[in-house]
């Protein structure tokens, strides 16, 4: 009998140590839920569809700063400033540290017709606050080229490049602070349309992708000198959204297709292979328009059109995907995905990767969603907003 009561003892004791245990991670996981994060997004206030036709709406462009909390979206602050949802969800750079963002913007309304667009070449040289006390202000403007879209900044903070896609060419800017000057432009040729350009990890070379001639250049970076490399990657048709890894192992592309209701694809690219190559190509739906790994690198994000651009008369409408992919031994897997939405565009995952958002620019809403490992679900939370949400990117 005292042995029993001994082995119970015991057992209460682990059951105890265990039931601890289990509500301390659930208290972390909770705490990590429920940490407020905070992040850029633009709006183009001209940006509209009504069945699958663009129109021009008379709504002002914007930069605001969201907070996730608890589950919750919420604009926390908001400045009117020059942005375009044209082009890749790209258009906005942070530099590391947090106190200096750069946004572009591709195009804005014609000077001579307040009903039309034209190409513009805008850089926005935004100051930010780190503690969040004061709101973000735009301190200067730099003059890219025409259609001035993705836009990146490297690790150091010190260079940024900028994809002008109806230039042909790619802008070398360099960052002292807030002052922030063209030292430099790179050529790609007038039927190029470079869409977005990014960093390697170590700063020394920078992908471009061209959705114009359907190929990818590599760019050499040293100090503020930017050269065209000779070699040239080819992933699929009309590359367009790029980003590269955390670990700085992959780059991943997303190929836009004709727009015709074909299936488009992704590509992963190892950049630790000499030369960088295309490793893996795979389906991906209608349109991927933005593409974006997760902070840990475990996940590739990207943003599905679908076919809800296109007119609900056309064999090829339908409802936008966010879709996640994995990578295994230099493959991509299809992991999971949420239908809903409708022109969708950018994406950011929260710090710990278990939140998406994702911007609905029809709707004029942000979606978040929840990723637990892979496990994603939409939570139905939106954030309403007045103009098109387009690029996004995580602050702090």
């Amino acid at each position: 009998m005292a042995m029993l009561q001994r082995t119970l003892l015991i057992l209460r004791r682990a059951l105890a140590v265990v039931t601890v245990a289990v509500l301390a991670g659930c208290a972390g996981m909770t705490e990590a839920l429920d940490t407020p994060s905070y992040f850029l997004s633009v709006q183009d206030g001209r940006a509209g569809l009504v069945d699958g036709r663009s129109v021009v709406r008379g709504a002002a462009d914007s930069l605001a700063v969201v907070e996730v909390a608890a589950g919750r979206l919420r604009v926390a602050q908001q400045i009117a400033m020059p942005t375009s949802l044209v082009g890749p969800p790209s258009s906005i750079a942070i530099a590391s540290g947090g106190r200096l963002a750069l946004v572009s913007a591709a195009t804005r309304r014609d000077p001579l017709d307040a009903t039309k667009v034209a190409a513009f070449d805008l850089v926005s040289v935004v100051a930010l606050d780190p503690s969040g006390n004061a709101p973000p202000r735009v301190v200067s403007s730099v003059r890219a080229g025409a259609g001035a879209s993705g836009i990146s900044i490297n690790r150091a903070g010190t260079l940024a490049l900028v994809a002008n896609r109806v230039e042909g060419s790619v802008s070398v800017l360099a960052i002292e602070g807030e002052q922030v000057q063209a030292v430099g432009k790179v050529a790609l040729g007038d039927k190029s349309g470079p869409a977005h350009v990014a960093f390697t990890a170590d700063g020394r070379r920078a992908l471009v992708s061209r959705d114009g001639d359907n190929r990818i250049s590599l760019l050499a970076i040293e100090g503020r000198s930017v050269t065209l490399e000779a070699r040239e990657i080819y992933a699929g048709l009309r590359p367009y959204g790029l980003d590269v890894s955390p670990d700085g192992a992959w780059a991943a592309v997303g190929n836009l297709g004709a727009g015709q209701g074909d299936a488009d694809t992704i590509s992963l690219i190892d950049l630790r292979a000499q030369p960088p190559r295309v490793v893996d190509t795979v389906s991906a739906g209608q349109t991927p328009e933005g593409i974006f790994f997760s902070p840990d690198g475990r996940f590739l994000g990207v943003t599905v059109i679908d076919g809800s651009n296109k007119p609900k008369g056309s064999a090829f409408h339908g409802t936008a995907r966010y879709r996640l992919f994995g990578i295994t031994d230099g493959r991509l897997h299809a992991v999971a995905q949420v239908v809903g939405g409708q022109w969708l565009q950018g994406h950011a995952f929260t710090p710990d990767g278990r939140s998406v958002l994702v911007q609905d620019a029809a709707n004029r809403q942000i979606r978040l969603y929840r990723n637990v490992a892979g496990d994603l679900t939409d939570t139905g939370e939106r954030l309403q907003l007045d103009a098109a949400p387009s690029a996004l990117k995580l602050w702090r």
